[in-house]
């Protein structure tokens, strides 16, 4: 969500278009839409109030209040799978989550999701044959 106005432009705005101007041509003078200037007007008729409303948060992760229990439970059974993991927070804690609002409450705490391979990647070359590359033809000598 983007930045309110400042509450210079927004006193200027209502005094512009208070003085008689339209809002039409006060957008255009101020370089707003026509709807932050008609929205501006409207809420300072109807309720006096000038300033910028607080922006919404949205709603509020569902794991939030279980971030200690879940850091805990991952220490203690770190190769925990997902459904292991949803299936303890519906037993112990009661709160029933799909498995991809869990996958993203951890991937938000940077907890593991999976075991780390502890052996280095294999040393085998490739298997297949390397195709020729695109545009390249075979000389006809």
């Amino acid at each position: 969500m983007g930045k309110p106005y400042s509450q210079d432009l927004r006193e200027r705005v209502i005094a512009t278009v208070g003085s008689g101007t339209r809002v039409c041509a006060a957008a255009r003078l101020f370089l707003v839409s026509v709807s932050f200037v008609s929205k501006v007007v409207d809420r300072q008729r109807t309720t006096g109030e000038t300033t910028a409303r607080l922006g919404r948060a949205g709603r509020k992760p569902k794991l939030a209040p279980h971030d200690d229990a879940i850091r805990a439970r991952i220490v203690a059974c770190p190769d925990a799978t997902l459904e292991e993991l949803q299936a303890w927070l519906a037993n112990e804690r009661q709160v029933r989550v799909s498995i991809g609002c869990l996958w993203n409450r951890l991937k938000f705490l940077k907890l593991p999701l999976k075991k780390s391979l502890i052996e280095p990647p294999s040393r085998t070359g490739r298997m297949s044959r390397r195709h020729a590359r695109t545009g390249v033809r075979a000389s006809l000598s």
